[in-house]
């Protein structure tokens, strides 16, 4: 596997910050950011997404926020820019 480094959340003080990378092979993004709060994936939850698709979140994965200035670090394919 090999990770290149896109971005960390601007201004960040110390560790701990939200940062993407980008797995170098298949395009896959690995994000660290701050898990959400209970209320949020309640809400979550209660939205839904598609019908008939459950919505707990298994214990492989977990349900991030990702602040919106950390949306400039994702890349995007280039008819889209």
């Amino acid at each position: 596997m090999r990770l290149r480094f896109l971005g960390i959340y601007p201004n960040t003080p110390n560790d701990g910050s939200p940062t993407i990378w980008i797995e170098e092979e298949t395009g896959d993004l690995i994000i660290q950011s701050w898990k959400a709060d209970d209320a949020t994936v309640r809400e979550m939850q209660k939205v839904g997404s598609v019908p008939g698709h459950t919505t707990d979140v298994p214990e492989h994965e977990t349900v991030i926020r990702l602040p919106a200035n950390m949306l400039q670090f994702i890349p995007r394919p280039e008819a889209a820019q």
